[in-house]
């Protein structure tokens, strides 16, 4: 997967994959095995069994594991092979009390005292062809107290000064990695950023810091602020239902929902959190080779086919209903039912991601599918808000 290898854990804290149906001549295509390998390698383990054929059946701490069968999970571990979907044949469930997020970090690093972080790798996560510049970035902040969690941002301060002769203010990005971090060693952050590019009076204009942390090298300092926000963060429920409509560089939250609901690094990192719910993932891009972590995603899904599900608008090669070019308001509507049948549910969380532009069509297509159901989307809407079930963050 794309940038983990760039920085690896050193943890000397050893996983165990239990597995059956071994493609290989050595192993009995109807045993159980376990591997054993340390966590700093577990990811790339994992991807590679997942490709050879080999069916997974969980991931555990330490050096020993209780054998498994299909229908049960290895004793003790932390991340069960085969959770149970969250799906609409359930009776409604009432969802916990909305958290009131007090333990959440905020504000630890601020603009007249930032943190100064180091950069470990700076790579595109667009494959040839694709429209613009996207890059995901990973620094390191060992060192000091910059903690966050999932849905939240840091801010940047690019260096230089402002046509003002002043210091650059902040920008604001949204995390794309776990508190985690890509390594798992929780002392790295990552961002996927697109370089921001205009005209202005006939003459190209680069955006200033898009365009500084896409040009950034490896060993590099950055000035870091923050976290800040409470609005995108997941709830704490393992059952819990999360539909995610993002576009472009919206990606970076979702990524970060998704590797701690199916990473398996992650999932053994949690042993208080096993995702068992439905996540469903919309994303919006213009073009095939504009999508972002296809390969992570690719991953949960084969790994998790009960769990996850991803639906994809990518609007020059894909036509909607119409005939005209796929959005991702027209996948929404495409898929309506089975959304309404999800947010009818208390445990049905919606996270909205990406440039402001994508809100109105969005709720256009959620207001004509709740008047086709005899509902008023207007009202609707501020209920999930107020429930703590509808979180949107775009710019």
């Amino acid at each position: 997967m794309h940038a983990l290898s760039a920085a690896g854990s050193g943890s000397s804290q050893m996983m165990t994959i239990t597995l059956q149906d071994f493609s290989g001549s050595s192993v009995p295509t109807s045993g159980i095995r376990r591997l054993v390998v340390p966590l700093d390698q577990l990811q790339s383990t994992y991807g590679r069994l997942l490709r050879s054929g080999v069916k997974i059946l969980g991931v555990s701490n330490g050096l020993t594991s209780t054998a498994a069968t299909p229908e049960q999970s290895p004793a003790g571990s932390s991340a069960p092979a085969s959770p149970q979907p969250a799906t609409t044949a359930k009776p409604a469930r009432k969802a916990p009390a909305r958290a009131a997020h007090g333990d959440v970090p905020v504000n630890l690093y601020k603009p007249k005292a930032p943190f100064i972080g180091k950069v470990i790798s700076n790579e595109s996560l667009l494959k040839e062809g694709a429209i613009g510049r996207v890059n995901h970035i990973i620094m390191d902040l060992s060192g000091g107290d910059l903690r966050y969690v999932e849905g939240q941002s840091i801010g940047i301060i690019p260096d230089g000064l402002a046509d003002n002769g002043k210091p650059h203010k902040i920008r604001l990005y949204s995390i794309a990695s776990t508190r985690h971090g890509d390594n798992l060693a929780g002392n790295t952050v990552s961002l996927c950023v697109r370089q921001l590019q205009y005209e202005k009076d006939g003459e190209l204009v680069n955006g200033v810091c898009s365009t500084f942390l896409c040009d950034i090298a490896p060993d590099a300092p950055v000035k870091i602020t923050g976290p800040v926000g409470k609005e995108m963060l997941l709830p704490d429920d393992e059952e819990a239902n999360v539909i995610m409509l993002a576009t472009g560089t919206g990606i970076a939250p979702m990524r970060a929902y998704l590797r701690r609901m199916f990473d398996p690094g992650e999932r053994a990192r949690n042993p208080g959190y096993a995702f068992r719910g439905k996540a469903w993932l919309f994303m919006g891009v213009p073009t095939t080779p504009n999508l972002l972590y296809e390969e992570e995603f690719q991953s949960y899904l084969r790994a998790y086919p009960d769990n996850f599900r991803y639906t994809k608008a990518i609007s020059r090669e894909q036509n909607n209903s119409g005939g005209g070019r796929m959005y991702i308001q027209h996948q929404v509507a495409e898929c309506a039912d089975e959304i309404f049948n999800l947010i009818n549910l208390d445990s049905t969380h919606l996270y909205m991601c990406g440039l402001r532009g994508m809100e109105p069509g969005i709720d256009e297509a959620m207001a004509a599918a709740a008047t086709a159901r005899g509902l008023d989307w207007k009202t609707l809407r501020p209920q999930m808000k107020k429930a703590g079930r509808w979180h949107v963050e775009t710019y």
